[in-house]
């Protein structure tokens, strides 16, 4: 199999079902982030880390292909002729994002309680977990919007807020983990 197809280049691309759109669609874009997002999750997983968390990790990347492909599905091509869907696969349930949130609980029942903002920082590895996070921020600012024109799973949109709510909380106990320093957040008074 070829990797390249030649059929982008008039700057167009294929979704599932067939539908061509331009490669600076929202649609694209957003399921783009969620692929420099998994990208970055699977540098965070790279590093010298607790099995758990690494466990997690490729469970949440499987969970943004998903998503991916979610996204990457028009609307009208969703539903095949004979009524079946065209994703023959296991969408984002309630129990995924119960997951995030019981990791979360579990992390800061170890953590000292938030007083201030953080500074992102204070090791690599904790510095990649704040990347991801951002970009997750990204990937769910670009699928509310995608969502806002064409409707999909709200349990997407819901998995992607709680997972950059995970991403901080595992920046905060990898900071914990590796004893680097949490800078917070002072703001200077006038």
């Amino acid at each position: 199999m070829k990797i390249y197809t030649k059929t982008g280049d008039a700057g167009t691309t294929a979704l599932f079902g067939g539908s061509r759109v331009p490669k600076h669609h929202i649609r694209i874009e957003s399921y783009g982030t969620i692929d420099e997002l998994n990208s970055h999750l699977g540098l965070i997983r790279d590093q010298n880390i607790n099995d758990n968390y690494k466990k997690i990790l490729i469970n949440i990347q499987n969970k943004l292909f998903t998503i991916g492909a979610i996204l990457a599905t028009a609307p009208d091509k969703a539903t095949l002729k004979n009524g079946k869907d065209r994703l023959n696969i296991e969408k984002i349930t309630a129990s995924d994002i119960g997951l995030l949130e019981q990791e979360m609980d579990t992390m800061n029942e170890a953590l000292p309680p938030m007083t201030h903002f953080v500074l992102p920082g204070g090791h690599q590895t904790v510095s990649f977990c704040h990347i991801a996070r951002c970009v997750c921020r990204r990937a769910e600012r670009l699928a509310v919007s995608l969502n806002d024109l064409e409707p999909f799973e709200p349990n997407a949109l819901i998995y992607l807020n709680r997972l950059s709510d995970y991403l901080f909380v595992l920046a905060r106990k990898l900071t914990y983990d590796l004893q680097a320093n949490e800078v917070k957040w002072i703001p200077e008074k006038y």
